[in-house]
């Protein structure tokens, strides 16, 4: 009897050992299928992430192939991926987390190593935490764009308007060459600011000149002067060059502002006028109703004559 129960609680224990050997088969086989290929591929590029790790970042909600993906990307294009400043991978789950762009934010930092741009990631999170596109930032940067000046999207007017001093206007349409100021990148002023300060800018310099003529024979001087003004100071570009791509003349301002104002003058003249007028029929009208009076008075001195003559006829006044 003893021996037999013996043989039942062995037999319980190992069947208990089977159960969890079975389990953990299991589970490392689910882990290795589904974390297998993935930190293999992370191994055999140099960026190595723990499987306990991955496992971590599906328990977090964090796309643990997006930042192995990236991880890899750094490492591939020679960025450093350990130590202080390296991209680490708590960096990127932070910044996962944060609710940012993680393969944008390597992308750009790949981008602005090559072309020898100081790029931190610390910059580049923040840029894009920020909710501006650091990759394209960094195009920009390298590749400098065009802004046409008016906005076409922001306005029906196709060219600038300007004045000159002899009162000639110009139609003007600008474009600026602008690259991205990756310093100035956060709280800097966007696009619309350089386009409204080159709008300006461009006014102000034609209105400025004597004669249209000046502006025609030389429209780069528009140009220098408008450059010389440092209109992209604190935005997030830097203003590469200002080219006048197009200039009409349109209306002569000056000659019809003279119009318009010989037009008014020429209104309170008659206005004037027809004030005087009224002033002197009502005038005449008091002086016709004066005489109108006197007149009755006359009538009213010479009925009084015959009844004084009889009054004297009757003292025996007169003879």
């Amino acid at each position: 009897m003893p021996i037999f129960a013996i043989d039942f609680a062995t037999g319980v224990f190992l069947v208990l050992c089977f159960f969890v050997a079975l389990i953990f088969l299991v589970v490392f086989g689910a882990i290795l299928f589904f974390y297998g290929p993935l930190w293999f591929q992370g191994f055999m590029s140099g960026a190595r992430i723990s499987p306990f790790s991955l496992i971590a970042m599906s328990l977090r909600k964090v796309n643990s192939r997006l930042i192995m993906q990236a991880k890899i990307m750094a490492k591939q294009s020679g960025l450093p991926i350990s130590g202080p400043q390296g991209i680490t991978t708590n960096r990127l789950e932070a910044h996962y987390l944060a609710g940012g762009k993680v393969a944008h934010v390597i992308q750009a930092i790949i981008a602005a190593n090559r072309a020898g741009i100081s790029l931190s990631f610390d910059q580049a999170a923040a840029i894009d935490l920020a909710g501006r596109d650091v990759l394209e930032a960094v195009r920009t940067s390298v590749n400098p764009k065009v802004i046409v000046c008016p906005d076409p999207r922001q306005t029906t007017e196709q060219m600038l308007s300007a004045v000159t001093r002899n009162g000639i206007e110009l139609k003007v349409r600008a474009k600026v060459t602008v690259r991205t100021n990756i310093e100035q990148l956060i709280g800097g002023a966007t696009e619309d600011t350089i386009i409204a300060r080159v709008g300006e800018g461009i006014i102000t310099a034609i209105g400025s000149s004597n004669t249209h003529l000046e502006v025609m024979e030389n429209p780069d001087r528009i140009s220098r002067e408008v450059l010389k003004r440092g209109l992209d100071s604190q935005t997030a570009f830097q203003i590469v060059s200002i080219d006048i791509a197009d200039i009409d003349v349109g209306q002569n301002i000056g000659a019809r502002l003279q119009i318009d104002q010989a037009e008014a003058d020429m209104r309170v003249a008659r206005a004037r006028a027809e004030e005087r007028r009224a002033l002197a029929l009502a005038a005449e009208q008091e002086n016709k109703a004066t005489v109108a009076a006197n007149r009755a008075n006359v009538v009213a001195a010479e009925a009084l004559v015959p009844t004084s003559l009889a009054a004297a006829f009757r003292r025996g006044g007169v003879a």
